[in-house]
C-alpha cells in the first residue's frame, strides 16, 4: 500500500476518533447527570409503595418495614426517624432532603412525603427518589422545583452534552476539509495541466514546488516526464518533416531540370533520362529507408524468429560489398572465432549491418581498410566494424544516429541521406542490442554492436 492510502487512513481515523470521543463525552456527561438529578416521585407508584411501607410499619413494625425496604428495589423508598436517620443507613441526596423540608414547610398538602407510625406511636418520614436519565425533563412543569430555566443545573447539563456533540463534529469537519483541501490542490494543477497540454502547452509544471512523499507528487513529476518526451517526439517529428522535404527538394529539382532539358534539347534526352532514373533511384531509396525506419519505430513485433549465424551474416555482406567496390575499394576482411547465432529477423539484421559496413566503406576512403570482428563476449554477441576514414568530429559524435544527420565533411564527400545508422541503431534496439560509434587512435572509427546470443549458442571451431 502507498504513502497515500495510509494519509486517507489516518485523516478518516482521526475524524472518526474525534467524532467518537464527542459522542462518548455527551453520553458520559448524562451519565454523571443521571446520578445527580435526585426528586421526590409523585407518581402512583409512589403511592402505592408508601402505603405498603405504612401499613408494613403498622401491623409488622420496625423489623418489618426494614425487611421490605431491604428488599424493595423499585421504586426505592427511604424512611427517617425523627432524629433524621435513614432505616437502612442509606445515604439520602441531599437536594432530595431540600425538597422534602420544602414540601413540609409549604402550607398545602405536602406531594410525595407521606408521615406513618409505628405500633409504638413512634413516628416516622417516608418518601420515594425519583432518577431522571439526563435530568428532569423541561416539559414536566408540575416536577417539584418547576422546569429546569437557564442558568440551572438540567440547563448547564444539557449545554455541556450539546457543545461535546458540536465539538466533535466541528473537529470531523475540519479534518474532511484538510483532507479535500490536500487532494484538491494538486489534482487542480493536475487538470491544469492536462487542459494545457490539449492546446499544445508542453511546459514542464511540477518540476518546481512538488512536495515530495506521496503519489500524487510522483503523478505530476511523471505527467511531466510524459509530457517531455511527447515534446520531444513532436519535435523529432517536425525536424524529420523539414528533413524529409528537404531531401525530396534536391532530386525532384533534378528530376524538374532533367524533364525540362529533354524538352528543350531533344537531342540529349539519352542523358536526360540517365538523370531522371539515378533521380528515382534515389527517391526509391529514400522513401524505402523512410519506411522502414517508420517501421522500427512502433513497438517491435516480427513476424520472423529464427537462429541467425552473425559470421555467415557478416561474410556475406563483406562479400557483396567487395564485389560491388571492386579493385579500387578499400580492402574488407572478416574474422570470427566461429559459428555465433542470435535470434532475430534476418532481412532487418541484414539491413542492420549492411548499413554499418557500407558506410565504413563510403566514409573510410578508397584503398583503406575495413575490418569486421565478431566475437563473443560473455552472453553476447560483438561485432566491430574498424575503418581508417577521416573519423568523426567530437560535436557531431551525439547526433550520428539521428535521422538526416549528415556533417558538413560527409556531405561534401560522399552521398547519402543518413538513414543508414538511424535505421541499425533500431533494429539492434528492438532485439535487444546496442550500437555506438568511437574514434580511433591514428584516424577511422570504431562502431561496436552487441547482441544477446541465443540460449545454448556456442562457438565451434574457428574461421578467418
Amino acid at each position: 500500500m502507498g504513502r497515500l492510502f495510509w494519509k486517507f487512513f489516518l485523516c478518516i481515523l482521526l475524524a472518526q476518533l474525534a467524532a467518537t470521543i464527542g459522542v462518548i463525552g455527551a453520553f458520559w456527561l448524562r451519565d454523571q447527570a443521571s446520578t445527580r438529578a435526585a426528586e421526590l416521585d409523585v407518581g402512583p407508584p409512589a403511592w402505592i409503595a408508601l402505603d405498603a411501607a405504612g401499613a408494613t410499619l403498622k401491623h409488622g413494625g420496625l423489623p418489618a418495614l426494614r425487611g421490605m425496604l431491604g428488599e424493595l428495589q423499585r421504586p426505592q423508598v427511604f424512611v427517617l426517624d425523627a432524629t433524621r436517620h435513614e432505616l437502612l443507613g442509606r445515604t439520602v441526596p441531599a437536594e432530595l432532603l431540600a425538597e422534602v423540608d420544602r414540601q413540609l414547610a409549604a402550607n398545602e398538602a405536602p406531594r410525595g412525603v407521606r408521615r406513618i407510625a409505628g405500633p409504638d406511636g413512634e413516628r416516622y418520614l417516608a418518601f420515594v427518589q425519583r432518577l431522571y436519565r439526563g435530568g428532569p425533563p423541561a416539559a414536566r412543569l408540575d416536577a417539584p422545583g418547576g422546569p429546569p430555566g437557564p442558568g440551572g443545573p438540567g440547563f448547564n447539563r444539557r449545554i455541556g452534552q450539546i457543545a461535546g456533540i458540536v465539538a466533535a463534529t466541528l473537529a470531523s469537519l475540519l479534518f474532511a476539509a484538510l483532507l479535500a483541501w490536500y487532494f484538491s490542490r494538486p489534482i487542480r494543477a493536475l487538470r491544469s495541466a492536462f487542459e494545457a497540454a490539449s492546446s499544445g502547452d508542453l511546459a514542464p509544471r511540477f518540476a518546481d514546488g512538488a512536495r515530495a512523499g506521496d503519489e500524487l507528487s510522483d503523478l505530476g513529476r511523471d505527467f511531466d516526464r510524459m509530457s517531455a518526451q511527447l515534446r520531444a517526439l513532436m519535435d523529432g517529428q517536425r525536424r524529420l518533416l523539414h528533413d524529409v522535404s528537404h531531401e525530396l527538394r534536391s532530386p525532384l529539382a533534378r528530376l524538374q531540370a532533367a524533364v525540362g532539358l529533354a524538352h528543350q534539347q531533344p537531342e540529349k534526352i539519352a542523358s536526360s533520362l540517365d538523370r531522371i532514373e539515378r533521380e528515382s533511384m534515389r527517391m526509391d531509396k529514400l522513401v524505402g529507408g523512410l519506411l522502414t525506419l517508420s517501421r522500427l519505430e512502433a513497438p517491435p513485433d516480427f513476424t520472423r524468429r529464427e537462429p541467425i549465424d552473425l559470421t555467415e551474416l557478416a561474410d556475406e555482406i563483406v562479400a557483396d560489398a567487395r564485389y560491388e567496390a571492386g579493385q579500387d575499394g578499400p580492402r574488407l576482411s572478416v574474422e570470427a572465432p566461429g559459428t555465433i547465432v542470435v535470434q532475430g529477423d534476418p532481412d532487418l539484421l541484414w539491413s542492420a549491418l549492411e548499413n554499418v559496413v557500407r558506410n565504413a566503406i563510403r566514409h573510410g576512403g578508397a584503398g583503406g581498410v575495413v575490418q569486421v570482428l565478431l566475437q563473443r563476449d560473455g552472453k553476447e554477441a560483438r561485432i566491430e566494424v574498424l575503418d581508417r576514414g577521416p573519423g568523426i568530429a567530437p560535436s557531431d559524435m551525439a547526433a550520428i544516429f539521428e535521422p538526416f544527420f549528415r556533417s558538413q565533411a560527409a556531405q561534401a564527400a560522399v552521398d547519402g541521406h543518413g538513414l543508414g545508422l538511424p535505421i541499425a541503431q533500431r533494429v539492434l534496439q528492438a532485439h535487444g542490442g546496442t550500437i555506438h560509434a568511437a574514434n580511433r587512435e591514428g584516424g577511422g572509427v570504431k562502431v561496436t554492436i552487441t547482441l544477446p546470443l541465443q540460449d545454448g549458442g556456442a562457438t565451434h571451431g574457428s574461421y578467418q
